[in-house]
């Protein structure tokens, strides 16, 4: 007889995070706004808006999205050639993609992460 193994790892689903209605269409602007200039991510953060579990979801990935574009601009300024013609330009049209992304999630109300990068968390 063949023995199963029961200690294969079966992938953890992340728990979905919701916001209320309410405070969606509260808060849409102060979602969207970090989307269209990322250094204003923090903007959700210090207004009215910052009990607001959309608008700080929001932010925290208009931040990824920061640190993502710092990174592939050091990256692509640094190596010679390699970055300069292939990181930067691709990296950039990468960001600048999940910069709309994002636009149109937050516009349409919905709280969804980022491709590649939406699944890390920083702002609690």
């Amino acid at each position: 007889m063949e023995e199963q193994n029961t200690n294969e790892q079966k992938p953890v689903e992340q728990p979905i995070v919701t916001a209320d209605t309410s405070d969606i269409e509260k808060n849409k602007a102060m979602a969207i706004i970090g989307y269209i200039i990322p250094i204003l991510f923090f903007i959700p953060l210090v207004t009215e808006a910052k009990d607001s579990v959309y608008a700080k979801f929001h932010a925290n990935q208009q931040l990824i999205l920061l640190i993502a574009a710092i990174g592939v601009n050091v990256i692509g300024a640094i190596i010679p050639i390699l970055g300069w013609f292939i990181i930067l330009p691709l990296g950039t049209v990468a960001i600048f993609v999940f910069a709309i992304i994002g636009l149109i999630n937050a516009a349409k109300g919905e709280m969804k992460e980022l491709p590649l990068i939406g699944g890390y968390k920083i702002i609690n």
